[in-house]
């Protein structure tokens, strides 16, 4: 059985909570240690991609077997998250073949994001697909799928207005800073982390008139870097905490496997501050304030769910740019399972090729007698002259291959063709690139 079939396990923003989606998420070193792992373990999945963000973590798997996969892929991710089998399986989907594929290009192209037509996802699939490749855990199918991806994605880009109106989770985030304060000028905002996300809205409300600007970061250089282009305040990581007090609004984002911040932190900032609002963006995944703050009085906590569910307010702006770029992704999604189908057909029409061109030589030699006494000039003319018939012969033969094979069961087309001109070759072609030996796959047969 030919390892051919693309396969996704996952879970998202659209089926699970954050609180679940926290528990499952790798950070950037995890996930290439985890494909890793994965690579010595696997034994019906042959090449792995592992994504995972704010609002996602998938397996974008090849197989021969999509559901023993699937299986494999939910033990393999719940031992390593030690997350109760049940409890994924509850939110989680499985996708496999044309469905597979489609998803993995409405990901790629902003469909299936929190918010349609955001751009960050191109760039976290392009990474995702980078340590997968980094990994060794990718072959001629994940190659060719992610790489489709992303010219999708900018196709998607290139002919719609899917990308416009500025509606994102910082936008979001923005609008609930405005509904909160009477006015902006004078507020003070501290970044706790500096993700893209985190940058984009501190910069929004820096535009909008907030003054004074604090960043603090793990990576102190990180933290001065940031603050010198927006005109702000670098803050040691380690001592953050008391300068919350001058922050209006906190804007979280920093990696972390617990809560930075929770109730008994906010309890007597909050009086130092004589209730006045404090407004609170969590961006991170796990969260970095525990949501109970929620109920300190004056504090306002919103994370990503939070602001998603905002941002999908304005989200009909976009439906009719997205309508057209699921037509250009359908599209392309036929594209793709037409170039998988005839992979069927590769060791056929090797094996075409090479019985062609011995009959040419057969041929050949059957007439050798008397191609002996022409000069050698003649005898390079008739030799041209052969291989240039043969190649015509060839070149239809293949076209129609081709053809029939995305039409009908391609198997079955090579399997005739094979018989018709007594070319030898197996019933399929090897599988692509395992996980557990590498190697190279099957020649593309678009080439």
């Amino acid at each position: 059985m030919v390892a051919r079939n693309l396969c996704i396990v996952g879970l998202s923003h659209r089926t699970a909570p954050l609180e679940i989606r926290e528990r499952l998420a790798f950070n950037g070193p995890e996930i290439g240690k985890a494909l890793g792992s994965l690579k010595q373990s696997a034994k019906a999945v042959t090449e792995a991609a592992l994504v995972s963000t704010c609002n996602r973590v998938e397996m974008v798997a090849v197989a021969a077997d999509p559901d023993a996969a699937c299986s494999e892929v939910i033990s393999f991710i719940t031992e390593q998250r030690r997350l109760e089998r049940k409890l994924f399986e509850r939110f989680h989907y499985r996708l496999a073949g044309r469905d597979a594929v489609r998803h993995l290009f409405r990901v790629g192209a902003s469909l299936d994001s929190m918010v349609v037509g955001e751009p960050q996802i191109l760039g976290q699939l392009k990474a995702a697909y980078a340590q997968a490749v980094e990994a060794g855990a990718v072959g001629l199918i994940l190659h060719r799928a992610f790489h489709k991806a992303f010219s999708v994605a900018k196709l998607v880009r290139k002919s719609t207005a899917i990308g416009m109106g500025g509606v994102s989770v910082s936008t979001a985030a923005v609008k609930l800073a405005r509904q909160i304060f009477d006015s902006l000028k004078d507020k003070t905002v501290l970044m706790v982390g500096a993700g893209q996300m985190a940058e984009l809205t501190a910069r929004s409300l820096v535009r909008l008139g907030v003054e004074s600007l604090l960043v603090t970061n793990r990576r102190f250089e990180r933290a001065v870097k940031l603050a010198s282009e927006m005109g702000g305040t670098a803050v040691p990581f380690e001592h953050f905490r008391p300068y919350l007090k001058l922050a209006d609004v906190v804007i979280g984002s920093a990696a972390v496997s617990e809560p930075l911040l929770r109730p008994d932190d906010l309890g007597p900032v909050m009086r130092e501050r004589y209730n006045r609002p404090m407004f609170m963006i969590d961006l991170g995944v796990p969260r970095n304030f525990d949501p109970s703050i929620n109920a300190l009085d004056g504090v306002f906590v919103y994370d990503l769910d939070d602001l998603g569910q905002i941002a999908a307010d304005a989200r009909y702006e976009r439906e009719q740019e997205a309508q057209r770029a699921e037509i250009i992704v359908e599209r392309e999604v036929d594209s793709f399972c037409h170039w998988l189908r005839s992979l069927d057909l590769v060791p056929t029409i090797k094996a075409v090729r090479s019985r062609i061109e011995v009959l040419r030589e057969l041929e050949l030699k059957r007439h050798r007698s008397w191609l002996a006494t022409l000069a050698p000039e003649d005898r390079s003319r008739v030799e041209a002259l052969s291989r240039g018939l043969t190649n015509k012969i060839l070149h239809q033969i293949v076209s129609e291959l081709r053809s029939l094979g995305h039409e009908a069961d391609a198997q079955f087309v090579a399997a005739i063709a094979r018989r018709l001109l007594g070319a030898q070759g197996s019933d399929a072609s090897r599988s692509s690139l395992c996980l557990r030996e590498g190697g190279q796959g099957d020649d593309d047969p678009s080439a």
